[in-house]
């Protein structure tokens, strides 16, 4: 029977094919309007009828991808203006491609579209910002949020981070060399920057999993650190107990606005992320409280373009909604303003983004390499896509420079 012959189907099946067909002729008016300006790069896209679309120049330069369409209700879901449905849909199986960081690169590489797109589905924005601004960073939001991602355990975490259960960019990471070493190369520069010697005082805010605390206390310092993930709070401990080192090193659970004292130096590493825009005057307030007079603050973060800042801050994108709830990036001019208005000096400054797409390449790849592992603690598939299309979502962000991350060294008058 060809797929023209209709007489000896059931009524069921009939109809099923009659909704497929007019489903893919919406798609197509859809797909038309939306891709017919594609310019780099080739895109196929295979209906739920198995009819074939092609957009984009197949023998010019760019990614070549294929997306295949697998429920007809993606197509309702983009037609709303969820500006999520892209997402969601991967998440729920009802679209599949053939390499998904090649999607990214392509999607980015035709901004024009992107852009288009984005201008619609204004309910949908504002909704999803509603949502947003539900997950806000007070004392106790801050932790469920931190909890939210960290508190995924120990032993998720460890089947696919390297030795030093790092979760930041590295620095400086050659092909040839381990993520491990390049971490620890990270942590000899971050150290370097804080201007500290042997026996002096750091507080570090957002201590992670203790990496930088043991290193820098394997160096003579004396390292006090602070998180808000149970999980994280028992590895560091757990970590540096019966390690003999130089210098000192302690953990507790505490939010960096419920600090004391004075500290040599601070270091901050990816946190400031987390800290939620309409903290960011409190945080560097905080940071200029718990420095010594002359003292150095060092700070991870990463940044969004200045260029995008402004739109970006307005709208809720994948990794705020599923990743990391009540997260906001600032962007290199936002974190300058912040430094100044609390009149403290920024010393030096210096970007690394390359590093970071070189980082998620090895994490992505080492995340499924350990994937049944990973699957024996309880993880299903759905989570394994939405780690898969967070990872290579940032991956592509930081190659085209949308995003960036960066060293900041901050020096408190006196």
């Amino acid at each position: 029977m060809t797929l023209r012959d209709h007489s000896s189907l059931s009524p069921l099946t009939h109809a099923r094919m009659t909704e497929l067909n007019l489903s893919s002729k919406l798609w197509k008016t859809l797909l038309d309007r939306v891709l017919h300006r594609l310019s780099e790069g080739h895109l196929w896209i295979i209906l739920p009828n198995d009819q074939m679309l092609s957009y984009g120049n197949p023998s010019g330069k760019g990614p070549v991808v294929t997306v295949k369409i697998l429920n007809t209700r993606l197509l309702w879901k983009l037609l709303s203006g969820n500006s999520l449905a892209l997402a969601e849909g991967y998440l729920e199986e009802d679209w599949q491609c053939s390499d998904l960081r090649s999607l990214f690169d392509l999607l980015v590489a035709n901004k024009q579209i992107m852009q288009s797109v984005t201008k619609r589905g204004f309910l949908s924005r504002a909704f999803a910002r509603l949502r947003h601004l539900a997950n806000a960073n007070t004392l106790n939001g801050s932790k469920r949020n931190i909890a939210f991602h960290y508190d995924l355990g120990n032993d998720f975490y460890s089947q696919w981070l390297d030795e030093t259960m790092t979760y930041s960019s590295a620095y400086k990471l050659k092909q040839h060399e381990t993520l491990e070493e390049a971490q620890r190369r990270k942590y000899d520069r971050v150290l370097q920057m804080t201007d500290t010697q042997p026996d002096q005082q750091i507080l570090e805010i957002g201590c992670g999993w203790g990496g930088f605390a043991e290193h820098a206390c394997t160096a003579g310092r004396d390292v006090h650190g602070i998180t808000l993930s149970q999980e994280q709070l028992r590895f560091a401990q757990s970590r540096l107990q019966s390690k003999e080192t130089e210098g000192s090193a302690s953990f507790e659970l505490r939010d960096y606005r419920e600090t004391e004292g004075q500290y040599d130096a601070i270091v901050s590493i990816e946190m400031i992320e987390a800290v939620g825009e309409e903290n960011w005057a409190g945080y560097f307030e905080k940071l200029k409280s718990r420095l010594k007079p002359g003292g150095t603050a060092v700070i991870q973060a990463i940044l969004i373009s200045d260029e995008k800042f402004h739109c970006y801050r307005k709208n809720v994108d994948f990794i705020q909604r599923y990743i990391f709830p009540g997260g906001l990036l600032p962007s290199a001019k936002e974190l300058a303003r912040q430094i100044e208005q609390q009149k403290l000096q920024l010393v030096t400054r210096e970007f690394f983004g390359a590093d970071y797409e070189k980082t998620l390449v090895r994490w992505r790849e080492s995340f499924f390499q350990s994937w049944p592992e990973i699957a024996k603690l309880g993880y299903d598939n759905r989570f394994k896509r939405m780690w898969h299309y967070y990872l290579a979502y940032c991956e592509a962000g930081f190659a085209e420079g949308t995003i960036n991350v960066g060293l900041f060294q901050i020096r408190k008058p006196g």
